[in-house]
């Protein structure tokens, strides 16, 4: 097993990662930016070293002060979390030709996955179903118009090299085609570096269903059951579930199947997860993407299935079997989890401040994943996650009833929150039917 583990990340992630560390007897490293100083991931780690300035390019995305650190330290390898470096093919590169472990995939299946026009294509030949689409760039306004013509109206245009709900526009028909198109392009450019645009066949009405999975040190890929991610605001999620009350034991059984295609079609090591869109219409799902990383929702896999899956990722790293046995995978119960975030309820748009009071719910089948505490400053260099609040249980049903209760207890005062909006999700009949889709927040505001 790893000895000593530096972590490439901050908050919440970092301190996930960090207690699992400890536990595992892995020391355990923390790099930090000055805003960071006082967050409690810093304090909890065994060693924490300053990378730099709050500006993530100076810091958190610091490639050579993060080496640094690691020398420095003598760490032996680096998690990434997500965010940040985590997708980076070439700091995971680096990593390695440093002599350093990367707790992740390699670099030739983030490649592989981060453009999505290649991770498109690549997951059609390998036999996993992909939505009506481009196959190639849309080189120019001209050839996205004559795709979208062929595919059909509504369109769904997206930078290929695109992640986390970013980079995303709905046409309706060529006049806005023609916006969206433009917008998205520029977009892209700016954030990503790469203009590419590709269109595919936009669902008004689809539900965003995604799969664990882990690629073993033996080479094996095994399936951690489905999260439904229904619940979003601009393309991002704020709640995810497992399992799906959508999913039918059936429907279960190809999804699970399709992923594992997924995972072996470029020989995936480490955890990883693909992304689907559902039409709960026709039964019929997409490959929309996939995420070479361990996922912000990874939590409520870890209770249906009962395992770590930080530590499943450092056993991989370290070529070691896991602590489950693959040919006798069975999920148990039901949880959930909500994103905790700095943000108004209504609009959410980001709120920093200082937080004057912090309240964690307690209680059976209750945990939070938080980030800071009473006393700490939320500020506006870094994404809006305060904490992660995951509820579990025997049944959906009880589920939501001790989330409710979790949701009440949960006391935050200083920064806006959107804790009011979980409180009013927990009591509409759409979402506790279990028949919801992607437009549930739009239809709730």
């Amino acid at each position: 097993m790893i000895e000593s583990l530096l972590v490439a990340n901050r908050g919440e992630i970092a301190r996930r990662i960090i207690r699992t560390a400890k536990r595992l007897g892995i020391r355990a490293i923390a790099v930090h930016s000055e805003a960071d100083a006082d967050l409690p991931f810093v304090a909890e780690a065994d060693e924490a070293v300053l990378i730099g300035p709050p500006n993530p390019a100076l810091s958190y995305r610091n490639t050579e002060a993060i080496l640094a650190a690691a020398k420095s330290t003598g760490a032996q390898a680096i998690h990434p979390g997500y965010g940040f470096l985590s997708e980076n093919a070439e700091f995971a590169r680096t990593v390695e030709a440093s002599g350093l472990i990367w707790v992740g995939p390699d670099a030739d299946a983030i490649t592989a996955m981060g453009d999505k026009i290649n991770a498109r294509n690549l997951m059609a030949a390998a036999g996993v179903p992909v939505a009506p689409g481009t196959t190639d760039p849309a080189a120019d306004l001209d050839a996205a118009v004559t795709a979208a013509a062929e595919i059909g109206y509504p369109v769904m245009v997206k930078a290929a090299a695109g992640g986390g709900g970013m980079g995303m526009g709905v046409a309706v028909d060529e006049a806005a085609l023609r916006t969206e198109y433009d917008k998205v392009r520029a977009f892209a450019e700016r954030m990503f570096g790469d203009g590419s645009v590709l269109i595919e066949r936009y669902f008004p009405r689809v539900r965003h269903v995604e799969v664990q999975i882990l690629g073993l040190a033996d080479g094996r890929v095994v399936a951690l059951g489905e999260r439904e991610c229904s619940v979003q605001r601009r393309n991002q999620k704020l709640v995810e579930e497992s399992p799906s009350p959508a999913v039918s034991p059936e429907l279960r059984s190809r999804l699970l199947a399709a992923a594992v295609r997924a995972g072996e079609a470029v020989g995936y090591r480490n955890a990883g997860t693909v992304e689907c869109l559902l039409d709960p219409t026709t039964g019929e799902f997409f490959f929309l993407e996939m995420n070479t990383r361990l996922q912000v929702e990874h939590p409520v896999t870890e209770y249906v299935y009962g395992i770590d899956l930080v530590e499943e990722q450092l056993r991989v790293a370290s070529g070691l079997a896991p602590t489950f046995d693959p040919d006798a995978l069975t999920p148990r119960g039901h949880a959930v989890e909500m994103r905790i975030n700095a943000e108004d309820p209504k609009r959410f748009l980001p709120g920093p401040g200082v937080i004057r009071t912090w309240v964690e719910p307690t209680g059976e089948g209750v945990r939070v994943d938080s980030g800071y505490t009473e006393g700490n400053t939320v500020t506006p260099f870094y994404d809006s996650l305060l904490a992660k609040l995951i509820v579990s249980g025997a049944t959906r049903d009880e589920v939501l009833e001790r989330a409710k209760e979790a949701v009440a207890a949960f006391q935050i005062e200083g920064p806006k929150n959107n804790v009011p909006f979980f409180a009013e999700l927990l009591t509409n009949e759409e979402f506790l039917s279990g028949a919801y889709d992607t437009g549930i927040v739009s239809r709730m505001r």
